[in-house]
């Protein structure tokens, strides 16, 4: 792949970082996480490398699904700041070369939003038709999201005698992106926030956004957004969350020039992670990434390791399921939906210093571009007091002092628990990882910058490294101008990882990034690789005559 200029293409070698405003940081000590906080902790998350900020959702709520259910998409929620305090934080992230992307949640709007409000009151009220209505609910209706708590996709609106369909809770009505009204709504809402700058959105639950209902190409709708965030900002993006098989999730990229979704979470490749960590076998990680589809020059992936809901393994089969499940979560209480497991990684693997960084590593090697989520640089735990999915989304633990740094209120009056135990922050926080050059904090700082000097990886044809172990994956990715070798032993037995690489000239080294080894390829391009029990070793092949700093 000839790589010219990729200014524009910002997200190919993006580090993504997520966090919730109301969980970060608290400034003026009510309970809850502000903007203010926020812009305080800007050049914590420059000095850890990070180059794309993820902003969840802050917008005016009755906060019955973390913020998902919006009640006004042009606002903020005062308990946050205003819009003010938003600006500056985009402003200041953006002096230290931050961009930052916001979630743009259209499949539906809280049952408080005016627009709702107003469909209520007749079927000939101007915005009944922004939503999906029915007179009797379908013979087979569509599983809902939450199928452990929803009965259904339909709910009966007693006045009208009519069906609104809600894929998600009741409270949150469907959009009908299918009228021309709505998607027009659509528009302006991401007109306005790319005029106070943000750099591109996540798109919540993209398969629920489009109207499979309507004789038009469903995915038209896409490529019609994806040229307006073109015409709006010539630099802007589309990160989409598209929990589907790899063929099927391709479709979301666009079929022409990939002109839908500019980027994707890949869910298969998360969920085969999981699956390989339980078995200590690198094979599902090798299948997956054999099949995705080759995107085009200007799409990406997007890795992670956790995001802010359950850790979904409905990609698994169900017998490779219940085996996570008894590995990771055995008891129930730990699972979510039948379907995920509301725990942290730390806690998954006891704690395993060994195995985090091997995970860590693994996840920034793949071809893509890694996501984060907030407390993973410090090795964050779960509070499994706390219900369903906000087992994971815990106050960000500062320091080893009250509430962990998170807020001076008093205990009762935090916006949700701090986690406590093993992982609590008298034992894991910022304050006392930044400055030890053995913490987790640390490892994650190399490894972003190793990262952002390895273009390779966002840029580069994969291809998987033939080798006679099932616990490690060997992977390689390369450009017209370098090449990177990866290799992960997720087992704990160590091994000698014998590779062959093509076409190196004589006086080919191969330079360990992390460990300043120098490995010498044979006449053949052969060399032995030594990996301890959960090693890593990132490898840069350095042709005679290669300037690059290794």
């Amino acid at each position: 792949m000839k790589v010219t200029d990729t200014s524009d293409l910002w997200w190919k070698t993006a580090v993504v970082y997520n966090l919730d405003v109301e969980t970060y940081l608290d400034w003026n000590d009510d309970g809850t996480g502000d903007f203010q906080g926020l812009a305080h902790r800007i050049d914590y998350l420059a000095e850890l490398g990070v180059t794309c900020l993820w902003l969840a959702p802050f917008y005016p709520s009755p906060q019955k699904d973390n913020g998902y259910d919006i009640t006004d998409y042009y606002g903020v929620d005062p308990r946050y700041g205003h819009l003010g305090d938003v600006v500056e934080v985009f402003r200041t992230a953006k002096d230290r070369g931050i961009r930052v992307i916001v979630d743009l949640v259209v499949n539906h709007t809280s049952d408080q939003h005016p627009w709702f409000k107003e469909a209520l009151k007749g079927k000939d009220n101007h915005f009944r038709d922004y939503y999906r209505w029915r007179d009797t609910p379908p013979a087979n209706q569509a599983e809902n999201a939450f199928p452990d708590v929803e009965d259904g996709t339909w709910f009966l609106d007693e006045k009208s005698g009519q069906y609104y369909r809600h894929s998600f809770y009741r409270h949150q009505p469907d959009l009908n992106t299918a009228n021309p009204e709505v998607r027009d709504e659509i528009a302006k809402i991401i007109g306005f926030w790319f005029q106070l700058g943000v750099d591109g959105f996540r798109v919540d639950a993209v398969p629920y956004l489009l109207d499979d209902d309507t004789p038009d190409d469903p995915y038209d709708f896409l490529r019609t957004l994806r040229r307006y965030v073109g015409r709006r900002s010539g630099t802007g993006m589309l990160l989409g969350e598209v929990n589907l098989p790899h063929d099927e999730q391709y479709e979301f990229f666009g079929e022409e020039d990939g002109d839908g979704l500019t980027m994707q979470f890949d869910f298969v490749t998360n969920q085969a992670l999981y699956l390989a960590l339980a078995r200590e076998d690198a094979r599902p990680i090798a299948e997956s990434l054999r099949s995705r589809p080759v995107l085009e020059s200007s799409n990406q992936w997007g890795n992670f390791v956790r995001n802010h809901d359950e850790l979904n393994l409905n990609q698994l089969s169900e017998e490779d399921r219940q085996f996570v499940f008894e590995q990771f979560a055995p008891d129930e209480s730990m699972r979510l939906h039948g379907r995920g497991i509301r725990r942290r990684l730390p806690p998954l693997i006891d704690g395993d210093p060994r195995r985090l960084e091997m995970v860590y590593s693994l996840m920034f090697s793949l071809p893509g571009a890694p996501v984060l989520y907030y407390g993973e640089e410090i090795g964050m735990g779960e509070n499994l007091d706390l219900p369903d999915r906000e087992a994971v989304r815990s106050p960000m633990q500062w320091s080893d002092q009250e509430n962990g740094g998170f807020s001076g209120a008093s205990k009762r009056k935090l916006v949700t628990a701090v986690t406590g135990g093993g992982f609590g922050p008298e034992y894991v926080n910022v304050a006392q990882q930044r400055h030890a050059e053995s913490s987790l904090f640390s490892f994650f700082r190399a490894l972003i910058r190793t990262y952002r000097n390895s273009p390779e990886i966002g840029w580069g044809e994969f291809s998987i490294v033939e080798q006679p172990f099932d616990a490690v994956l060997a992977h390689t990715m390369r450009t017209e101008t370098g090449q990177l070798l990866a290799v992960h032993n997720l087992g704990s037995e160590p091994h000698t990882v014998p590779v062959a690489l093509d076409d190196l000239e004589p006086g080919t080294r191969v330079v360990d990034l992390f460990h300043d080894h120098i490995l010498e390829p044979d006449e053949k391009g052969r060399f032995d690789v030594p990996l301890d029990g959960y090693g890593h070793r990132w490898l840069r092949v350095v042709h005679p005559g290669d300037k690059r700093l290794t």
